[in-house]
């Protein structure tokens, strides 16, 4: 029997906290292109951050339940949660993938990698939701988005994992 190690515990709570601050926070920012549906991603900080200082199997769970939660949280967005999920998850695979092959001071790369598998995770969502395989040709757009954005968090996930590596002792 695996037993129940009272620090960890409290570390990935507090990291799904952060995760559904940030995301909290993010929803608050105005859009920052015309283009519908690319947004920074701030809360996958936190995933990569996981997936890099603890394990896989860790940032699965933090993604998990600060999907969950966030859903609760903005009451009513069941369609939002297969998006997130199909996402998210998608994501963290690919990020999974790479990070058998870069370590942590190519965290960037990783992001990119998985904003780019989080939209095609989105639009697979929105093809079966829709019906309409049309929905792609908005993927040029959303990739470009994905690029820009994953390397900016990746960036600042990288700084992150630097300093607080030393403080949590990982």
């Amino acid at each position: 029997m695996e037993r129940i190690n009272t620090r960890h515990t409290a570390l990935m709570a507090m990291l799904i906290a952060v995760g559904l601050i940030i995301f909290s926070l993010e929803s608050l920012i105005p859009p920052l292109t015309p283009i519908p549906g690319i947004k920074l991603g701030l809360a996958n900080i936190v995933t990569l951050f996981t997936l890099y200082a603890f394990s896989g199997r860790d940032a699965v769970c933090v993604l998990i339940l600060r999907i969950l939660l966030a859903s609760v949280f903005a009451a009513g967005q069941v369609v939002s949660l297969w998006y997130s999920l199909a996402g998210g998850i998608l994501c963290l695979i690919a990020m999974n993938i790479c990070k058998l092959f870069l370590n942590e001071n190519y965290m960037q790369f990783t992001s990119v990698v998985g904003a780019v598998f989080h939209n095609l995770g989105q639009l697979t969502v929105a093809v079966l939701i829709t019906g309409t395989p049309g929905v792609l040709w908005y993927s040029p757009m959303l990739m470009l988005g994905g690029v820009i954005c994953g390397f900016f968090t990746g960036i600042a996930c990288k700084l992150m994992y630097k300093r607080v590596k030393n403080i949590l002792k990982l």
